[in-house]
């Protein structure tokens, strides 16, 4: 996939979704995606997340692309959290963590506020679930945390940090 053809699936997926973004304008957005951060929306993409421009945040002078795929990113599942996680998993070993892959992407994975906001839009890992930032006193005593929405609400759950399943993946985002 090249530039020209992620930004026409984008400005089609923006106008689409205005609900999504309704503080900014295609026009703004263009403006702002520039050789720095082509390459890590072309990475978010690839790897199955659907990309759009959300509202994340009250400050509508930020323009945040985030994943929007239904479901959790199909190319970045069955992985555990982080790389601390992968190496200390000696049998059944994932072929990486979803910190080491949002950092290969250029993105950060959601928090779980950025994660309740992006399901207050819609209706997001109904089957699956994500990874989200996990606070450091979770992650000290082996943790990691993730989300995902059912019967209408989303859940917060904890698991070791080196689980890994094969419904389970993670949302980025990427501020530009």
């Amino acid at each position: 996939m090249n530039k020209n053809e992620l930004l026409i699936i984008l400005e089609k997926r923006f106008n689409e979704n205005i609900d999504l973004h309704p503080n900014h304008k295609w026009s703004d957005v263009l403006n702002r995606i520039n050789d720095n951060n082509i390459k890590t929306l072309i990475n978010m993409e690839q790897t199955g997340g659907e990309i759009n421009v959300v509202d994340l945040y009250d400050d509508s002078s930020k323009i945040v692309f985030v994943d929007c795929s239904k479901e959790s990113p199909s190319k970045r599942r069955s992985v555990c959290y982080d790389h601390e996680a992968l190496n200390k998993r000696k049998a059944n070993k994932p072929l990486n963590s979803a910190i080491n892959m949002a950092n290969e992407i250029g993105s950060k994975i959601l928090n779980e506020l950025e994660y309740r906001k992006l399901q207050s839009f819609g209706d997001f890992d109904l089957k699956t679930s994500s990874w989200i930032l996990t606070p450091k006193e979770i992650r000290d005593l082996g943790g990691a945390v993730f989300c995902d929405k059912r019967y209408n609400q989303t859940f917060l759950y904890h698991n070791g940090a080196d689980s890994y399943y094969s419904s389970r993946a993670f949302r980025t985002k990427l501020e530009i």
